[in-house]
């Protein structure tokens, strides 16, 4: 059996930092950073949603979403209206959202493309199996806590 070397947290924020700048690259074309494509399409397909939920689906916390939905609000691609009741909010793609998020698939879909071809396929598809298992085992944590 194989002991791993190294801390896994340094090496997976590396090859974090490796992919984001290598997205970034592409969906820059489209006005757009990697995180705010991905921010449009969970609005997208979700939305309107709350918030709490957006935050929960994207797996990240409520202040890092908050701040990265201002500059997509600032730009009307996404609105924030009121929810069910007084305190609550809704989150929604505007129309303008709807063709930026268009626009940023097609540099994504680039992006995606030419990772493909530097990883290779396989590698890509195993990496897939890979990170859904382990993002699975963390699931299962959280749902007995």
């Amino acid at each position: 059996m194989n002991t791993p070397q190294g801390c896994t947290n340094l090496k997976l924020r590396q090859l974090t930092r490796l992919v984001t700048r290598h997205y970034d690259h592409y969906t820059a074309a489209a006005g757009l950073k990697t995180t705010q494509y991905s921010l449009l399409s969970h609005v997208e397909k979700f939305g309107p949603i709350r918030p709490s939920d957006l935050a929960k689906r994207m797996q990240m916390d409520a202040s890092t979403l908050t701040r990265n939905m201002q500059p997509l609000v600032a730009q009307g691609w996404l609105r924030i209206g009121a929810g069910e009741d007084a305190r609550s909010r809704l989150v929604e793609i505007t129309e303008d959202g709807r063709a930026k998020r268009v626009e940023g698939q097609r540099a994504w879909k680039l992006a995606q493309l030419a990772l493909n071809e530097r990883l290779g396929v396989d590698r890509v598809a195993a990496l897939h199996e890979l990170l859904d298992d382990a993002i699975a085992c963390f699931d299962d944590d959280a749902a007995t806590e």
